[in-house]
């Protein structure tokens, strides 16, 4: 079956990315004007789509067909809004890794990540949304309580978790610029360091005493699952790829950033509209930020990324940018489906997606997702913090690694 028309396939995605709710960025201070990428506006088609990327998914206005606008600008570091919670986040959890385990190995390993050379993204995104909801609901800030500030510690240690099982079924080299777990101890003992650490998540999530948040980061762990399983895999028509890609990657990237800032929202006493909004601002920016990370991994160097360059390529995974490069170049089909396995495959594929439109147009469609999440952004009360959270869009449209 030949590629979608570069018309039909935007049309595609801008479905695609309506999916609902089942479906070093450090320190920076912003003045944020986001900058204009090239112009491929997304017109219709493929509006069956939705439903069959995730079973009972609604339809969302993630996408819009009009070229977005800029934002003001706003001088305000969202780092640095909650550095006062944030700057122990590593300590804290490396304090929790200890207290339940006397195994010194066991522990040395599970910290390995807790080195604070991370991003940090998540837990500062749960600070500042729980810091913006007290100024929409209180209408003034406030010390946030212990189970908001455990929410946000958690969201690392599952991150970090999902990084150490990827990197055994990866066998990875490298991770932040240092030797990866897997490469210092055997994989054995990184697996279950791993679960260990997902373990510990979830005597902490237990001892938030709230039914409702249980449930939500929950289903975190079954989507970081069920998406490393559709990673294992591919679609053999053009038509599915896409679907199965962006479902994979709420899956594994954007459903605990949706999810841990729904249960922080939940934690504030929000309402079920603003408790949606979270959700699906998190949803949004998780999308955006997998879709840069995706089109980072053909356009940055080897030392900004801190992983080898390629790196998704050379494990036989088709991104966003090759699935649009097909349009133009339909030989990516074969090598798609064959994971990019014979010789020269990965070096002809990112050729080709380079000669192509496929990293502007990976770069639109992770735009789209950040307008999206300014949207929901601005309707909560204006403060320092909801400042931060527009700023965040920047931040992850914007990086470079």
């Amino acid at each position: 079956m030949a590629c979608l028309g570069s018309v039909r396939l935007c049309a595609r995605v801008e479905k695609l990315c309506q999916i609902g709710q089942n479906a070093q960025v450090r320190r920076k201070a912003s003045s944020v004007k986001l900058k204009q990428f090239v112009d491929l506006p997304l017109t219709r088609s493929a509006v069956k789509s939705c439903q069959t990327a995730v079973p009972g998914s609604r339809l969302l206005s993630s996408v819009r067909s009009q070229q977005p606008g800029s934002l003001p600008e706003y001088r305000v570091d969202p780092y640095q809004l909650v550095d006062d919670d944030l700057k122990n986040v590593h300590f804290d959890i490396q304090e929790e890794l200890r207290r339940h385990t006397s195994h010194d190995e066991l522990y040395t390993i599970a910290q390995y990540y807790f080195d604070g050379q991370g991003k940090c993204l998540r837990p500062m995104l749960c600070l500042l949304l729980s810091h913006a909801l007290n100024f929409h609901i209180h209408k003034k800030d406030k010390p946030l309580p212990e189970a908001q500030r455990r929410v946000a510690m958690i969201s690392e240690m599952v991150h970090s978790a999902s990084l150490i099982h990827d990197d055994v079924i990866d066998c990875s080299d490298f991770r932040r610029g240092k030797p990866s777990v897997n490469v210092l101890w055997n994989h054995k003992k990184v697996a279950m360091s791993g679960d260990f650490i997902l373990a510990v998540a979830s005597i902490l999530i237990a001892r938030i005493n709230n039914d409702d948040v249980t449930i939500c980061l929950g289903q975190v762990l079954t989507d970081l699952v069920q998406g490393e399983f559709m990673q294992l895999g591919s679609k053999e028509t053009e038509n599915e790829r896409f679907t199965h890609y962006l479902t994979k990657t709420y899956r594994k990237t954007a459903s605990l950033i949706a999810n841990y800032l729904k249960a922080e929202s939940m934690l504030a006493g929000a309402d079920e509209g603003l408790t949606e909004l979270a959700f699906q601002y998190g949803r949004n920016v998780g999308l955006a930020f997998q879709l840069v990370d995706d089109l980072l991994d053909f356009v940055a160097s080897s030392s900004a990324l801190g992983k080898p360059a390629a790196a998704d390529l050379k494990l036989g995974l088709a991104t966003a940018p090759v699935l649009f490069a097909c349009e133009k170049y339909p030989e990516l089909n074969a090598m798609i489906m064959r994971r990019f396995q014979e010789p020269g495959d990965v070096e002809h594929a990112f050729e080709l997606v380079h000669k192509s439109q496929g990293l502007e147009q990976t770069q639109f469609l992770a735009r789209k997702h950040c307008v999206e999440a300014q949207r929901l952004a601005e309707r909560i009360a204006e403060s320092p913090y909801q400042k931060g959270l527009l700023v965040v869009t920047d931040l992850v449209l914007n990086r470079m690694k």
